[in-house]
């Protein structure tokens, strides 16, 4: 317990936070600022030396493993809230954990090494888990990113029509196109755009679940004549396309295979065509991946810097034409998520056993807290080959979302 005091020491400056130990000695940690007030109870002598050595992993391991515990009536979220801001607050933590994050960052081209085999086994890691997991938390669409809150005041399946919504108006969809998504998921935003605007939409995915599942709901819409779903690495992906959409996905593709990704799109994409890239970003630089997400939940996963995005655009020789930067959409979208995963627990325990529940309740409240405390966003890139390809101001965004429906949704041309 003294050496993770020495940690806890250095990171507490705002609130308090009381440790109760394996022996029942409670150890209180005050700041100089006023803030909440935190406990956690330790259940066995190896938490405090994992919390010290390594305590990104070892925090959302031991809460996994019920080896910690949130005390007080708080939940998990409250504390890493309450840990993010004393976090934001350090700038880098303390000298040794400075050191842990410099060796993730020299092994991060290692860890996201992505090749096609891999990011194949990466993605089945993740996405094909029951489907039925996933019915616990999203919305009806099963929209897995981040939603687009425009007044605040949305439900979930509101902002998530409005993010497909304003993802479409920016890629300035015509009957005649023939559309790309990449990572396309449940298949939810490749059948809007074809239900929306006529086109024609091709999605991939590596995922063998996501695939069953959007084939049977372009089927039972009517547009499997439409739109075309197929499990394929975007690697092998042959054709030209007016329009390219990937929502969610570059965040698997990994550093080392950033230029050839941007290489491929431009291969892929029409001269005057527009390819729309949405992902998760981060504000602070190019750094690693949080040890406890790459070995529980996304591995070879990371969240780019803008400059990463922006040199391996530049390198493939295309045109950045417009970026926007969501802030707090995705923190908004989280807490949605965490709520009703969190009303569903009974179901997610019965799905799988209350240690899987932990580990997921966990993620989401962590994620929740990184896009408040630590300057996690979400980038939406226009970029192609001419810089002529959209319109010279960017009012035809509003203007589309908008156009000849009351509720905001693009005309309909297709049943």
């Amino acid at each position: 317990m003294k050496l993770l005091s020495l940690l806890l020491r250095q990171l507490i400056q705002v609130g308090t936070l009381r440790v109760i130990d394996w022996r029942g000695k409670i150890h209180v940690f005050e700041g100089a600022y006023v803030g909440p007030h935190r406990t956690i109870r330790l259940h066995d002598r190896r938490v405090a030396y994992a919390l010290f050595l390594n305590p990104e992993l070892a925090l959302g391991e031991a809460y996994t493993d019920g080896r910690l515990t949130i005390e007080g009536g708080q939940g998990i979220y409250d504390f890493l809230d309450f840990i993010g801001a004393n976090m934001a607050l350090r700038d880098g933590f303390v000298p040794f954990t400075r050191i842990a994050g410099a060796v993730r960052f020299a092994l991060r081209r290692l860890h996201q090494l992505n090749p096609p085999g891999r990011a194949r086994r990466n993605v089945a890691h993740h996405y094909d888990l029951s489907a039925t997991l996933y019915d616990l938390f999203l919305d009806a669409d099963r929209q897995y990113s981040c939603a687009y809150f425009e007044t605040g005041a949305e439900t979930l399946d509101e902002a998530q029509e409005k993010k497909k919504r304003h993802i479409e108006a920016k890629l300035l969809l015509k009957e005649t196109h023939r559309v790309l998504d990449v990572g396309s998921g449940w298949g939810g935003l490749a059948l809007d755009i074809a239900r929306q605007s006529g086109a024609r939409v091709d999605g991939v995915t590596l995922s063998t679940e996501q695939l069953g599942y959007a084939r049977t709901r372009a089927e039972k819409a009517g547009l499997d004549a439409r739109v075309h779903f197929d499990l394929r690495d975007y690697r092998t992906v042959e054709g030209k396309y007016d329009r390219i959409v990937s929502v969610g996905m570059f965040e698997h593709v990994g550093v080392d295979h950033y230029v050839r990704f941007f290489q491929k799109m431009g291969d892929l994409l029409k001269d005057d065509g527009v390819f729309l890239l949405h992902t998760i970003g981060r504000m602070d630089g190019p750094s690693g991946t949080n040890p406890w997400i790459r070995k529980y939940i996304f591995p070879g996963g990371y969240n780019p810097s803008l400059s990463e995005v922006a040199r391996a655009v530049e390198r493939a020789n295309l045109n950045i034409l417009d970026i926007e930067i969501l802030r707090l959409h995705y923190a908004e979208t989280l807490k949605a998520w965490r709520a009703r995963f969190t009303a569903n627990r009974a179901r997610a325990e019965e799905l799988y056993d209350a240690r899987f529940f932990r580990m997921w309740e966990f993620y989401l409240a962590l994620s929740e807290m990184a896009f408040r405390r630590l300057r996690h966003v979400v980038f939406q890139i226009q970029i192609g080959k001419e810089i002529t390809a959209t319109p010279l101001t960017r009012t035809y965004i509003t203007e589309r979302e908008h156009r000849n429906d009351a509720n905001g949704r693009l005309p309909h041309r297709v049943a």
